[in-house]
């Protein structure tokens, strides 16, 4: 018989990606790819690529939840950490984003989780507090070091490129590692 004895820095950590563009040449997904490509060893990020399903918010609806909805409150719950990129429409959130956010609030999926804000512009101010404050409002843990904001944003980059480009990779996986040293290391939100 054989012991197996693993350190947190061997520690498989999964994390959920969401996206607030549903275009399919988004910047704000290309940097959530980008993320997984420049991800810490043991780090897995899976972007959730099914806001487009969820209907409107309803409280009518909320029980038994829509198929899309269960799956994202799924895949939360069983998350060690949230990774979440929003562009900004209009000063504010994204409809798609305020719309998983208010599906997910009646449930405890995000409530002390470790959460970083990555935002593809630097003018995106607006929409990056908005967002702080829902997920504030939630009980999330928001780790601002793990929270950046690169200038993406008419770069022209996909995440390929976003990963091949050494200020950017390098932002990225610092931030990531930031946001691994909360979860395993239990850091409180700075």
């Amino acid at each position: 018989m054989t012991t197996e004895f693993r350190t947190d820095a061997d520690r498989r950590i999964d994390i959920v990606a969401l996206c607030g563009s549903l275009r399919s040449q988004s910047y704000n997904a290309a940097l959530l790819d980008a993320a997984a490509r420049v991800a810490p060893r043991g780090m897995r990020i899976t972007r959730f690529d099914r806001l487009g399903e969820f209907p409107l918010f309803n409280p009518d609806a909320e029980f038994p939840s829509p198929a899309a909805v269960r799956d994202l409150i799924d895949r939360l719950n069983a998350a060690d950490g949230v990774l979440i990129a929003s562009p900004e429409y209009a000063h504010g959130v994204t409809g798609v984003m305020k719309n998983a956010l208010d599906w997910v609030v009646g449930c405890e999926a995000v409530v002390h989780k470790p959460v970083a804000v990555l935002n593809a512009s630097p003018r995106a101010t607006h929409a990056n507090a908005a967002l702080r404050e829902t997920l504030s409002v939630m009980s999330a843990r928001i780790i601002e070091p793990a929270s950046v904001t690169l200038p993406i944003l008419g770069s022209q980059l996909d995440a390929a490129g976003i990963a091949a480009h050494p200020p950017f990779a390098s932002a990225l996986a610092e931030a990531l590692q930031a946001l691994r040293a909360a979860i395993t290391e239990g850091e409180p939100p700075h």
